[in-house]
């Protein structure tokens, strides 16, 4: 597994590396060797917040965690990721590694997490798309009783996504096709 370790506002140590280099590798067991993994490190305030992103034969998992110190985040994610890969690897089997044991011997979590009924779509929107600024889809955002806004983006011409953060920001997701 391949693994970046990135750092925003914040100074890793070579220590914090190599326990997460140690670390993340452990979920090494469940992959080929084309996964990536990608490890955020950064700081608001006084606030540690670690992003772990893993990525292999087109499945993605994430997590994120803020805490008060980065060594025990990465001890928070990696579970929330691990729990992730084993809830789909029944639909997704194909995709790990062959002899991967999915029912036991785990990394991180101690049980299997429970399977769920798969859910239905229950409700569809169409929106229609006029090309209009950012600046103008938070005006519309702010106005809504919704934590997103989907549009034309009139600077590129792409569907753009502006969201709500839970810090009261907002977050902007750009397509590329």
């Amino acid at each position: 597994m391949k693994i970046e370790i990135t750092a925003k506002n914040y100074e890793v140590s070579q220590k914090l590396r190599d326990i997460i280099e140690k670390k993340v590798q452990r979920l090494d067991k469940y992959f080929e060797d084309d996964a990536t993994a990608k490890v955020l490190c950064k700081q608001e305030n006084n606030i540690f917040k670690i992003e772990l992103n893993v990525r292999s034969k087109g499945l993605f998992y994430r997590s994120e965690v803020a805490g008060d110190n980065m060594y025990e985040n990465i001890d928070l994610a990696l579970p929330k990721v691990e729990r992730q890969i084993v809830k789909y690897a029944e639909k997704f089997r194909d995709k790990f590694r062959k002899g991967t044991d999915f029912n036991n011997d785990f990394v991180y979590i101690e049980k299997a997490p429970e399977p769920k009924e798969d859910k239905t779509v229950v409700k569809k929107k169409t929106y229609e798309l006029e090309p209009i600024g950012v600046e103008d889809a938070k005006m519309f955002l702010e106005t809504l009783d919704n934590n997103f806004y989907v549009f034309l983006n009139r600077e590129t011409n792409k569907v753009n996504v502006l969201y709500r953060r839970l810090d009261g920001n907002f977050g902007l997701i750009e397509t590329i096709y």
